[in-house]
């Protein structure tokens, strides 16, 4: 007589237990509702994303981990943009954003990060499997109840549910088998990064700080965690990291070299972690979902690493559908209409990220960023920082977003300004671009 591997109807099934699907599955967890996570890892283990965004701080206290993760964390209240090109630092405060609410956040090991999320959702009564990984899932139009399949403890294992939110990260279950999932055309791009130990920090209010350091292909990240752990990675045009021909260390330490404020920096640090290498950072499914599930976190998109914005725009886009889905699930004829809304929220909000990103290794965005601020005096000036040092807090969800944006149009207007009237710089850049865009 064959076994039923078949479990009990839950409410909802999430496939993927990173801060997406952690932070979903804790929310609907918390409004009642009966739910199963399957994640194919096992926690803790490595990942990269370090550096948290102020605006994610309320989320961390609705979710009841904001003291564990300020345990964990190095407080962080800025972000350091280093330049060679300019041979200076610009620092950009937190506590000078629009909502100064929110002056400050965390850099976080994420395979702590990550574990203490997930433990949370167990806490709060989510059925948690841990490697387990799903291969199959099928909704009955009659019923609408889902069968996901899945591989659990080298065997065989089936679930039902109501409602399936794909939180599957990079893996992306639903956009990668429908063909949904598109890469970026205007910004593909590969990175490398690693961890070193002994890197110097300051000792000032600063010490927490990311710091970006430009060079000619991208830029780099250094991300100072806990235990005298230091984060460094390079976000490159693809084509750039195709012209490796030896060790991947011997090309990382090349790399580090065209960035000489963070090569001087690193001098007499030592690195204590294989480097990674991976390409198609950004990406967008050209569906959200459809009926009965909805697609949350990198399993939709992601944009590239500037800031960690990836950890903000999963967890807040979790958290948007989870209050939608459980709506959904009294109420399926609104399926449509909050779905439409959940889509219209997330996508504004990589829109804006996005076009920060896809001009930042310009050179005339780069003179914009390293402005010193005596040269900032006019109220118009000061409020287009103002939206700029929001938009890096991660402001795209919050109360100051009509504002962010208002402002955010305006510092537009003058980098389309400072091209129109530095046209040859701009085309070399374009040239340059092109060469190295097509990985």
């Amino acid at each position: 007589m064959s076994q039923d591997l078949t479990e009990p109807v839950s409410d909802v099934f999430v496939i993927g237990g990173g801060p997406a699907g952690s932070t979903v599955a804790t929310l609907l967890a918390m409004q009642g509702r009966r739910v199963t996570l399957a994640d194919k890892d096992v926690h803790p283990r490595f990942h990269i994303g370090e550096s948290l965004l102020p605006q994610s701080v309320p989320l961390f206290r609705r979710l009841g981990v904001l003291e564990d993760i300020a345990r964990i964390g190095v407080p962080k209240f800025g972000a350091d943009f280093v330049s060679q090109y300019h041979g200076r630092t610009q620092t950009f405060w937190f506590a000078r954003a629009f909502d100064e609410s929110l002056p400050s956040a965390f850099h976080v090991a994420r395979a702590e990060f990550d574990e203490l999320l997930i433990t949370r959702a167990a806490e709060c009564g989510v059925d948690v499997m841990q490697g387990c990984e799903v291969t199959g899932a099928m909704r009955d139009p009659a019923t609408g109840v889902w069968t996901l399949e899945a591989r659990h403890a080298g065997g065989p294992r089936r679930w039902r549910a109501r409602y399936v939110v794909d939180a599957s990260g990079r893996d992306t279950f639903f956009a990668g088998r429908m063909g949904w999932k598109v890469a970026n055309p205007d910004h593909t791009s590969a990175a490398m990064f690693t961890h070193y130990a002994g890197v110097p920090r300051s000792t000032g209010p600063d010490a927490g700080n990311i710091q970006l350091y430009w060079f000619a292909h991208g830029w780099f990240w250094a991300i100072p965690l806990a235990g005298d752990i230091t984060s460094i990675g390079a976000v490159c045009w693809p084509q750039y990291l195709k012209t490796r021909t030896g060790p991947i260390e011997r090309f990382f330490d090349d790399t580090v070299a065209m960035a000489p404020d963070l090569a001087r920096r690193l001098t007499g640090a030592r690195r204590v972690a294989e480097i990674t290498a991976t390409g198609n950072y950004s990406y967008k499914s050209s569906r959200i979902g459809g009926p009965g599930y909805v697609l949350v976190g990198d399993a939709y998109g992601f944009v590239d690493p500037l800031f960690s914005t990836g950890v903000l725009l999963a967890m807040e886009g979790a958290a948007s559908a989870a209050d939608r889905v459980h709506r959904v699930l009294d109420a399926p004829a609104l399926e449509d209409e909050l779905m439409r809304e959940h889509a219209g929220y997330v996508d504004q909000a990589m829109e804006q990220f996005i076009w920060l990103i896809n001009r930042m290794p310009n050179p005339i965005m780069r003179d914009l960023i390293m402005m010193p601020d005596h040269k900032i005096a006019a109220p118009r000036a000061v409020m287009c920082k103002r939206a700029v040092i929001s938009l890096l807090s991660g402001d795209v969800f919050g109360n100051s977003l009509a504002l962010m944006r208002e402002h955010l149009r305006n510092f537009k207007l003058v980098y389309y300004w400072h091209c129109l009237t530095q046209p040859l710089r701009w085309l070399r850049f374009q040239r340059f671009r092109r060469a190295f865009l097509s990985g």
